[in-house]
């Protein structure tokens, strides 16, 4: 499936130049002269090696065709995380590296989609938004309440995040799983 170079999303399996790439970071750029583009850094998934590429909004990029299935998060083992096909109890392992940063964000028993390319899992779609109990928040600093201000917060998962100055140890929080920001409370 072809998409537009400014479709791109982090955590995409891209067929480009005839390997499966994964996006790992994107920015739009509008330079002051020229058209706007996006600029992809993307790892190749069968080697590892890194790719910078511009893409324009005419360019068009194929998609990889993924076969998505839900699964079950179970456990983790050594640098492996096993999960549980919903409809055949079949157990798939992945490595923590093929996770990457989202590793982070499995809790046991969460609901995920891995990705199938011909029969070979090669990703894993999180829920968008996950919730965690705080466990270690700084105080707040009197004065800096005329702007909008965040302080630093360790969450049950030892994920530290920025969250809001009334936010403290101990409350349940909302955060996205795309780019670990606070989404709310629970």
């Amino acid at each position: 499936m072809k998409i537009s170079g400014v479709d791109i999303r982090p955590g995409m399996i891209l067929d480009y130049h005839g390997k499966l790439w994964r996006v790992a970071k994107i920015q739009h750029t509008q330079p002051g002269k020229g058209g706007a583009y996006m600029q992809v850094e993307m790892k190749c998934i069968t080697d590892g090696t890194k790719l910078n590429e511009r893409f324009r909004s005419a360019d068009t990029v194929e998609k990889a065709q993924l076969e998505g299935r839900p699964m079950q998060y179970l456990f983790a083992e050594g640098t492996n995380h096993t999960f549980m096909d919903n409809s055949n109890y079949e157990q798939v392992s992945i490595s923590a590296e093929m996770l990457g940063d989202q590793a982070i964000w499995l809790t046991e028993n969460m609901e995920v989609m891995v990705e199938f390319y011909q029969d070979a899992p090669i990703a894993v779609n999180l829920p968008d938004k996950v919730k965690f109990e705080v466990t270690e928040a700084d105080a707040v600093v009197k004065g800096q309440t005329a702007s909008s201000s965040y302080k630093p917060a360790t969450l049950s998962n030892g994920a530290r995040v920025q969250v809001p100055p009334y936010i403290t140890a101990g409350e349940t929080i909302v955060v996205n799983t795309i780019d670990a920001t606070f989404a709310g409370r629970a």
